[in-house]
């Protein structure tokens, strides 16, 4: 007879018993995926992108306000110098300060900073698109691990009945063979059926301990040793999208498909760089003005009441000026022509990302088609077998209580029966995710509003 491992039951149990005990709470597939938008790091790594994108836009409105800067000085004089009065070489310490402001304000440059405000605000949109492609993938992964807990569980309820069932057969056989009516080799072979049952039990409860690690994992919990989700019926219900045509469900995706958008978002963005680059080509036009002043202060006793009061100075020495600067570009290095070169290798790459994005979407659609309705057909395909397997296992057990078929033969139909018990669970929810992914394509939320 074969025995476990002391060293895995006792580790299985501490798991179980662990996860069991002060569960506060079962999640629904809603709440995970909620949880998983708003916590998951890769999620949190592009709501940072977007916040640089609304940074990017506010440094583009900042091109079109003037430049405003104020200045203050002091300096001394030491030494032999002329005097700022008589003109004469003397000795002296003397002090100036002057104080200014400025402003100046681009009127014209080659529409840049307007192009460059266009593309700030495609790249917030561009942004966007790139973290809700995040969110729908992040709820993919969650979808998929949910229903993998759910395969668990029941799989694991399987091999239970499993066991009762032929720990009770094996009790029934040993009554049997104590009372002589079987020989005693069918009491081994229903021993040996039993370890078999409780490796199998093992193996299911190591499965979805695992499959509840990893959703806990993904949704970021600290304490996942408390994690659980709630047991829902999920039916393998018909969807509407299959009674759809392939082609039918790749346009749709293409209306509504998050990286079309993001990729068609990028090809703008590049487009616009061209315009930006091509604008160091025309010339640029800034208008300024600035005001200040000055006062001069000698450190001597002799005339020093020659020099005017501060007050007066400041009134006396202040000076405005106006000005226009145009700077026409003739020769910079080919900096320009390189920048738009540059420029339109980006454009034709953002075309073919996008040519290669409708390319891999619609080979992902049909791909999901096909192994939607493989799924479906294998699901129904796993439900007949069952059916057979059950019949031809209870026509087994009356053969076997009647003393018409030997232990083996009978152990045989039990086994084909619950791994077919398993199939169909695990068709089932295959045939569940890939129906998930389908929909979604065809742009049907991943979690429904109820």
């Amino acid at each position: 007879m074969i025995k476990k491992p002391k060293n895995i039951i006792a580790l299985t149990f501490l798991f179980t018993s662990v996860i069991g005990f002060g569960q506060s709470k079962k999640w629904t597939l809603e709440e995970c995926v909620n949880h998983a938008i708003q916590h998951n790091i890769s999620i949190k790594q592009s709501e940072l992108d977007k916040q640089t994108s609304e940074i990017g836009k506010k440094d583009a409105f900042g091109n079109f306000l003037p430049a405003i800067n104020g200045q203050v000085s002091h300096s001394w004089n030491m030494g032999l110098s002329n005097d700022p009065l008589s003109g004469v070489k003397t000795n002296q310490t003397t002090e100036s300060s002057s104080a200014g402001l400025s402003a100046s304000v681009d009127i014209y440059k080659g529409m840049r900073n307007l192009n460059q405000m266009r593309k700030a605000k495609m790249s917030i949109i561009a942004s966007q698109y790139q973290l809700t492609k995040m969110q729908e993938d992040i709820s993919l992964n969650v979808v998929n691990a949910y229903l993998q807990i759910l395969f668990n569980k029941e799989n694991l309820k399987v091999q239970q009945q499993q066991l009762q069932y032929d720990t009770k057969q094996m009790e029934r056989t040993k009554e049997l063979v104590d009372a002589g009516v079987i020989p005693k080799g069918d009491l081994m072979d229903v021993n040996a059926t039993v370890a078999t049952d409780n490796q199998r039990l093992i193996a299911a409860e190591n499965a979805l301990l695992i499959s509840k690690l990893s959703l806990a994992q993904l949704l970021q919990l600290e304490n996942f040793q408390d994690f659980d989700v709630v047991e829902e019926n999920v039916e393998a219900a018909l969807s509407k999208v299959l009674l759809e045509d392939p082609k039918a469900i790749f346009s749709k995706a293409k209306e509504t498909r998050t990286e079309l958008k993001l990729a068609e978002t990028n090809l703008k963005i590049a487009e616009k760089d061209i315009q930006i680059a091509k604008g160091s080509y025309q010339p640029t036009l800034t208008g300024s003005y600035s005001i200040g002043t000055s006062v001069l202060h000698r450190n001597t006793l002799i005339d020093s009441n020659l020099i005017p009061s501060f007050s007066n100075q400041v009134g006396d020495n202040k000076g405005q000026t106006v000005a226009l600067q145009l700077s026409i570009p003739i020769l910079n290095g080919f900096s320009t022509r390189n920048n738009v070169s540059r420029s339109k290798i980006a454009l034709e790459r953002s075309k073919i990302a996008l040519e290669q994005s409708e390319l891999d979407l619609e080979r992902t659609v049909y791909t999901a088609y096909t192994d939607t309705k493989g799924a479906q057909k294998s699901y129904e395909a796993a439900v007949t077998t069952l059916e057979a397997r059950e019949n031809s296992m209870n026509y087994a057990k009356e053969r076997y209580e009647v003393g018409l078929m030997n232990i083996f033969d009978f152990n045989q139909a039990q086994t084909l029966y619950v791994n077919a018990q398993s199939e169909v669970l695990r068709t089932k929810y295959d045939y569940i995710f890939r129906t998930k992914i389908l929909e979604f394509y065809f742009g049907i939320p991943i979690i429904k509003n109820k």
